[in-house]
């Protein structure tokens, strides 16, 4: 029997994953294209200059930068859709 509470979460965040791999490549690939340029729209946040963490023999560099576009959006629904249907 499958019902909501056999599904795996693991799968859901995999698949949201692979939309927004997905998503973000069509996008890159859709700056190019004139009547699809409106798929690499979008926003980018976070930290504009990395933090470096210096102990001398160590140097550790943390840093965070998402962009959200409309074709990462669009991946993230169809996966979510496909999800529904397995």
């Amino acid at each position: 029997m499958k019902g909501t509470g056999s599904k795996n979460s693991w799968a859901l965040f995999l698949l949201i994953l692979a939309g927004i791999v997905l998503g973000g490549f069509i996008g890159m690939l859709a700056e190019g294209v004139p009547a699809l340029n409106w798929l690499s729209y979008g926003q980018t946040f976070g930290l504009d200059e990395p933090i470096v963490l210096n102990l001398g023999l160590l140097v550790i560099t943390f840093g965070l930068s998402i962009k959200i576009t409309i074709a990462s959006i669009i991946g993230v629904i169809l996966s979510i859709i496909i999800y529904r249907f397995l």
